[in-house]
């Protein structure tokens, strides 16, 4: 009897059987990690796309408020300054100061690390670390 226990341990079918199932299992895992993938990935496109079109609307409005704004603000420091080309250079430069910090407020919100899929990598990471153990074992 020990002899068909051992037989049995080495039988061909067996180890087949076993890559066969760790092929299906490779392949169902790397289904379901592309499946979150796309997901993920749909929906920071989808973020991105609604942020960009908020920011847009958010500046056309804004475009008309600041210059009439601006028109107030270099006719009221052209008035302290007692001259006009002197309360418009005032007020240009400190308008180029706000739009230069909002730019690059701007450009830190939507780097590409932002839209990294970072569930999906974790997922693939941890899926490894776990076939690393079982193969390991």
């Amino acid at each position: 009897m020990r002899t068909d226990d051992h037989a049995r341990d080495h039988d061909p079918r067996g180890v087949n059987e076993l890559i066969a199932e760790a092929l299906r299992e490779a392949s169902t895992l790397a289904s379901k990690e592309f499946e979150l993938f796309r997901r993920e990935m749909s929906n920071n496109l989808k973020l991105l796309i609604s942020g960009l079109f908020a920011l847009v609307a958010a500046a056309v409005f804004a475009i008309g408020t600041l210059i009439l704004l601006t028109e107030a603000l270099v006719d009221w420091v052209a008035v302290q300054v007692e001259s006009e080309a002197l309360g418009a250079l005032i007020v240009a430069g400190v308008t180029a100061l706000i739009t230069i910090i909002l730019l690059l407020y701007a450009r830190s919100r939507l780097t590409a690390a932002s839209l990294e899929p970072r569930r999906t990598m974790k997922s693939i990471e941890r899926d490894g670390e776990i076939v690393s153990q079982r193969v390991g074992a």
